[in-house]
């Protein structure tokens, strides 16, 4: 049977648009369609982390804020792994006093190198400065408080008079008795004992800055002196919940590694009062970690407390 040419031409025709739509319907065959997920990866905000530290400046060549007070008495400069937290600790005062003189919307914000001003606006940085930390090391000579001066020696021989005295001259008015200078009273602090446990650990300036109590968790942690609570908290790294208390213009105290803090910022406290309970928060065992600093810096709390 003889087969007609058109009808064939016709089957052939259909036969090649069948396999040229089979071609475009193939699963291996895909559009040319932009490729949006290299950008979008690389411009996701990454999630904050739960301690936020001071990270290096963006622009290394940019003056970092507040570079004018470099050096200067009352500013400190951030340092790698700072927080307003431990900016506060270091200079003695409240993150939160800090973070308004620097106007600082947000205090988790910090950059290596930013000079921030750690003393309130209006007050004399040289003065504070000077007055420094108290001689530790100082051998005080122990005597009754009604111990008379010693009469001179009976081969001393006795002063010759002056031959003309000038006129005196008018000296500044002595302190009422009972009154104290501001020096005088920020030094005047009826010290006590933070916990009822043994000393673990001295004071070490450079690695504890502070003692070390070992006792059981859930003991009393108490105020070492009447106060206000500054900071109440885990968010200084390597100190776990703690608490630091503000006692006068000079002194702030720490106790660090509690398991329970039972009070909040701004609390004013008392002597004595328990503020937390002992525990190992960021710690290895169960302690207590306390300091006591003076403008900031660490002082052996041994010298201060009172005997046991």
């Amino acid at each position: 049977m003889k087969s007609d040419p058109q009808l064939t031409s016709c089957r052939l025709a259909a036969l090649a648009l069948l396999a040229l739509m089979g071609a475009c319907a193939s699963p291996n065959h895909r559009a040319p369609v932009e490729d949006r997920a290299a950008p979008r990866s690389a411009t996701a905000t990454a999630p904050a982390p739960a301690t936020v530290v001071a990270t290096p400046p963006v622009d290394p060549s940019k003056p970092m804020p507040g570079a004018e007070n470099l050096g200067k008495p009352g500013y400190y400069a951030v340092k790698p792994g700072d927080t307003l937290i431990r900016v506060g600790l270091e200079s003695g005062q409240n993150w939160r006093d800090i973070q308004r003189w620097n106007n600082l919307d947000n205090p988790n914000a910090l950059e290596v190198g930013q000079v921030l001003r750690v003393i309130p606006p209006g007050a004399d940085a040289t003065a504070a400065a000077a007055r420094g930390v108290p001689n530790a090391g100082a051998k005080v000579e122990a005597r009754p408080l009604d111990a008379k001066a010693a009469p001179p020696a009976a081969s001393a021989p006795p002063a010759p008079a002056p031959v003309a005295a000038p006129p005196a001259v008018a000296a500044a008015p002595a302190p009422a008795a009972g009154t104290a200078t501001p020096r005088e009273a920020d030094d005047e602090i009826a010290w006590g004992w933070p916990s009822a446990a043994g000393v673990a650990a001295p004071f070490d300036e450079v690695r504890s800055k502070g003692l070390v109590f070992a006792g059981k968790a859930g003991d009393p942690v108490l105020a070492a002196a009447d106060g206000r609570v500054i900071y109440a908290g885990s968010g200084l790294r390597g100190y776990g919940n703690m608490v630091i208390v503000k006692h006068n213009n000079s002194y702030l105290t720490a106790y660090a590694h509690n398991q329970i803090l039972l009070v909040r910022e701004d609390q004013v406290v008392r002597k004595g009062q328990k503020i937390a309970e002992m525990g190992s928060s960021d710690a290895e065992r169960v302690q207590l970690h306390f300091e006591i600093r003076r403008l900031g810096k660490p002082v052996d709390p041994a010298r201060l407390l009172p005997p046991r």
